[in-house]
């Protein structure tokens, strides 16, 4: 190849190089900057006179001595934030095949569209008289997800994903109240979410696991026979964790409604599967949506984030409320379904969330949405292919938006983990892969490129895979080696949690 020719083929954008993401030195607490006297900013007089706590708070509630406080100048502190930023991986730096989470780029279009001040500026108890604007988009987005997921109405009240599943199975809950039922029970997949038992146990039922068959799909003879008129549901995602699509998925709904249990959707990886087909065209009641994974708002950061839940026909009245409704007359106001489960939410102090994903929809489109998961399936098994006959494929049928690898046959010829893999992807300049998910995988590695990624950030990201394979054995259980932060003991972190200054600095 020429070098004017080299110099036309794109670089892996996805792979992040730059040093502050790995960094040399450790970086102190905050604490070790501290030093008495020295402020960030205070000001010469707010001219308001000064009163004692004790005035201010009742003598039982006072400390027996101040806090202990941080004091910095602003430059430090500044720096001190600076640099742990710039050691934070994020969507924007680089690829992140975080499987289950999708952990897609998002565009700077809904951010853009998001900070308006007419949307920015708007107080979430504003009446609705004086936000008919904020009020037509959510009606608009509850629409449109409607559509996307073939449900009959929705609600946008559910500030996250956990939060939109328990929303759901309060719903079915109150289905069941509703026709003179008491059932105590929810049938989930040994490849579910480990958020679903969580929910099904915050929604008051028992937990009732089913095993995957030789395909990796939901056992129909175990289904079969725990189905029984005590199951209030069976809670799925579709495609599954192992990213394959539940093929009987018509047969399953059948079976749950013939004994009068209801069907509910874990929207998490529905970016798989938008504007080709639809959870209410294959018999779902309940679908909760993740619009952080699939419609672009940002993810992670403690939030804010957003769970709508659409349902049926028959649900809609038991909707969280208020929902925003257009009348006869054009305007729109907030209303309360008529046998609503109540508020799941204070506010819609989220609100610039759901803009974020409005915008994301109105900037694809229909067409658009379609294109999204045909680009995520054909990312998923254009890596698949590449790594096989590397790491083993527990599962190798089509994938869909992502598909679980394994380093089983590695382990046993060379020691090699999937949690070792993980580490040395850090090296790389690649986020790693979700590892040890879904349990029914051994040493499994859940990769999903999404997307958002290029051929050659695919590229870069399955030869960083297949060069760790190849190494020296033991040569990735040191790793990551060129991080500030080596590798940590995650199994004692976890069982001797130490989250303040005080709990490391003098340790019980």
């Amino acid at each position: 190849m020429t070098s004017e020719q080299n110099a036309r083929v794109p670089a892996p954008a996805g792979k992040a190089t730059s040093a502050p993401v790995m960094g040399r030195d450790g970086e102190a607490t905050i604490f070790e900057y501290s030093s008495p006297g020295r402020k960030a900013w205070s000001f010469r007089s707010t001219g308001l006179p000064e009163w004692e706590a004790s005035v201010l708070v009742a003598p039982g509630l006072l400390r027996g001595e101040p806090v202990e406080l941080v004091e910095v100048p602003e430059r430090d502190l500044v720096a001190h934030v600076t640099r742990l930023t710039h050691r934070q991986y994020s969507v924007d730096l680089g690829a992140y095949p975080l499987g289950s989470c999708t952990m897609k780029y998002n565009p700077k279009l809904c951010d853009d569209a998001a900070s308006l001040p007419g949307l920015a500026n708007v107080h979430p108890a504003t009446p609705a008289s004086h936000c008919q604007g904020w009020l037509e988009l959510l009606w608009s987005l509850s629409n449109a997800l409607c559509e996307v997921t073939g449900m009959k109405a929705a609600t946008l009240a559910p500030p996250a994903g956990a939060a939109g599943e328990l929303t759901g199975l309060l719903l079915m809950r109150a289905w069941h109240d509703s026709q003179g039922e008491s059932r105590t029970k929810v049938i989930i997949p040994d490849s579910a979410h480990g958020t679903n038992p969580a929910s099904v146990t915050l929604g008051g039922y028992e937990t009732v696991t089913i095993p995957s068959d030789d395909r990796g799909l939901v056992d129909m003879t175990a289904l079969r026979n725990r189905l029984d008129r005590d199951v209030a549901g069976i809670m799925l995602t579709n495609p599954n964790t192992l990213g394959l699509f539940e093929e009987d998925i018509a047969e399953i709904a059948a079976a749950a409604h013939d004994v009068g249990a209801l069907l509910y959707y874990d929207g998490a990886n529905l970016n798989a599967i938008l504007g080709v087909t639809r959870p209410g065209d294959m018999g779902f009641d309940i679908v909760h949506m993740n619009l952080h994974k699939t419609f672009a708002v940002p993810h992670g950061g403690g939030g804010p984030g957003a769970g709508p839940v659409a349902v049926s026909a028959r649900l809609e009245d038991f909707l969280p409320g208020p929902i925003a409704q257009r009348g006869d007359d054009g305007t729109f106001t907030w209303v309360e379904p008529a046998r609503s489960i109540g508020r799941v939410h204070s506010w819609y102090g989220n609100a610039l969330a759901l803009a974020r994903a409005w915008s994301y929809i109105l900037a694809n489109g229909g067409d658009g949405l379609r294109r999204v998961a045909e680009g995520a399936v054909l990312n998923s098994n254009w890596l698949k292919s590449r790594l096989r006959g590397t790491y083993d494929i527990p599962y190798d049928r089509p994938a869909m938006h992502e598909f679980v690898a394994s380093t089983s046959t590695l382990k046993k010829r060379t020691g090699l983990r999937a949690l070792d893999v993980a580490k040395r992807m850090l090296e790389e300049g690649f986020h790693a892969p979700t590892v040890y998910f879904p349990l029914i995988v051994e040493e499994a590695l859940m990769i999903e490129p999404t997307e958002t990624e290029s051929v050659e950030t695919l590229e870069a990201l399955a030869e960083a895979l297949i060069n760790i394979a190849g190494e020296e054995a033991g040569e990735a259980v040191h790793a990551p080696r060129s991080t500030p932060v080596g590798r940590v003991d995650e199994a004692l972190a976890a069982r001797r949690l130490q989250a303040t200054w005080d709990a490391v600095r003098q340790p019980s």
